[in-house]
């Protein structure tokens, strides 16, 4: 952070602070064809079910109306395979957050191979995240999660997240909790719940606890969320190659990998 300007520091303090940011993207004609691809996936699937859509304008905030619980997983599976297997998703997901992901993180990353889609219908539990931290079950504690609402999520159609400060406090006295379970009940009002509204992004570290519950609002919360990381920071189960790919390695690191020393 020495050389970082001063919008550069103000950024990286909160986030150090708080352990997330949240920012307007600036480049709503990517994030507008992301969304239209999913509510045309989402049209085509509800057109072989024989499901017509009514309002495409809210469409995605009213997808409860459209899809039956039982039916949930079927559907959220079609939509996150088939944009995944789209050759620009990547690319168009990145630039949507890319000035505030290289602030953060570093300019020479490395970016979850498929990015992961959730989808919570009101009063719904079959979708839960219960309180956790990605560290815990084999991500690396380098990497910094880019979470994309397609609609505005606020209140329990959000998630929560735990301080730094106050992680570090429950994280020491963690094995004097039975379960996640209790922990949550102990901390529940510490959690902080984070209003993000459609054009916007949120940047945080899965180091601390976070979640969800169950979607007590009366509209859909649908959301992407994708881990990028250093490509040269540690890594733990998930591996370059099978989890993540490179994006953005410089010539002189391609340079520096191919080198080999000449025979003594």
């Amino acid at each position: 952070m020495k050389f970082s300007s001063k919008s550069e520091k103000k950024i990286q303090n909160q986030f150090l602070k708080k352990g997330y940011y949240v920012f307007n993207i600036k480049n709503k004609s990517n994030l507008n064809i992301i969304k239209n691809r999913v509510i045309k996936l989402s049209k085509a699937w509800l057109k072989k079910k024989s499901i017509k859509v009514k309002n495409i304008s809210l469409f995605l905030d009213n997808l409860h109306n459209y899809i039956n619980p039982r039916d949930l997983n079927e559907f959220r599976m079609h939509i996150y395979n088939e944009i995944n297997n789209s050759k620009d998703f990547q690319k168009l997901y990145y630039t949507l957050g890319k000035d505030y992901i290289d602030i953060l993180c570093g300019n020479e990353l490395v970016m979850q191979r498929r990015c992961n889609l959730s989808i919570q219908l009101p009063k719904d539990d079959s979708s839960l995240l219960p309180l956790h931290a990605d560290v815990w079950v084999g991500d690396s504690e380098y990497e910094i999660v880019f979470w994309l609402p397609l609609v505005n999520v606020y209140k329990t159609k959000a998630m929560y997240i735990l301080s730094p400060e106050d992680n570090f406090k429950y994280s020491k006295k963690f094995s004097k909790f039975k379960s996640t379970e209790q922990i949550f009940k102990k901390i529940k009002n510490k959690l902080k719940w984070i209003k993000v509204d459609f054009g916007q992004g949120l940047l945080f570290t899965q180091n601390l606890m976070h979640g969800n519950v169950v979607n007590k609002e009366n509209s859909t919360r649908i959301s992407f969320n994708c881990r990028f990381k250093s490509a040269f920071s540690l890594y733990r189960d998930k591996e370059l190659g099978s989890f993540f790919t490179p994006i953005t390695i410089k010539p002189t690191t391609i340079i520096g990998m191919d080198y080999e020393f000449p025979d003594a």
